[in-house]
């Protein structure tokens, strides 16, 4: 049989054998596409190259996991995507972020710049504060909205689950947010 007239799930059943053609027929299918959602969240051809690379030698390595009553085998390929996608945008922010406790100990220039170095550092702390009164759920739909640049639809599609839940979860998101800063006066503008 082709492998252009085999589904996807016959294809995964074949590269879980070693079937390297398999693989080939799986990324000819969906790798424009997965390459398309890389580089939406880390909008970076080398880096995106590097999420679908990854993400394919996954699905090679994984192929025998795939669940069919779980989801199309299209939304399994993209969400491995994603995720690794997600995965190097959380590396390079990690690597680019200044720690905490660097920032507060920068040499000051003058008191207004101490002043501002404190508040900074409250302001932070208390964000984070806030950050953590959220769940798992809507922590990730919020990372995939805001730092991966992906609109509901993507999340929906890369999470696999409806994009009904990706509304709520946002809003209950956002909700809470408002709420907690809201409680420590940070939302308040100041005249």
């Amino acid at each position: 049989m082709a492998d252009s007239t085999r589904d996807g799930t016959e294809l995964l059943r074949a590269c879980s054998n070693g079937d390297e053609e398999a693989l080939g027929s799986l990324y000819d299918r969906y790798g424009k596409l997965s390459y398309g959602v890389a580089l939406r969240v880390l909008r970076n051809a080398a880096l995106a190259e590097d999420a679908v690379q990854e993400a394919f030698l996954t699905v090679w390595r994984q192929a025998g996991t795939y669940d069919r009553g779980r989801g199309k085998v299209s939304t399994w390929i993209l969400t491995l995507v994603h995720r690794r996608a997600v995965d190097l945008v959380r590396r390079q922010h990690r690597f680019n972020a200044l720690p905490v406790e660097l920032a507060a100990s920068e040499p000051q220039t003058s008191v207004e710049g101490a002043d501002e170095g404190v508040e900074l550092h409250a302001t932070r702390s208390e964000v984070q504060a806030a950050l953590r009164t959220l769940s798992h759920a809507e922590r990730e739909v919020l990372d995939l909205a805001y730092w991966g640049g992906l609109t509901q639809s993507e999340i929906a599609t890369a999470l696999g689950i409806p994009s009904g839940t990706v509304k709520s979860r946002t809003f209950n998101a956002l909700a809470k947010l408002r709420d907690a800063l809201h409680q420590t006066d940070l939302t308040a503008v100041s005249p």
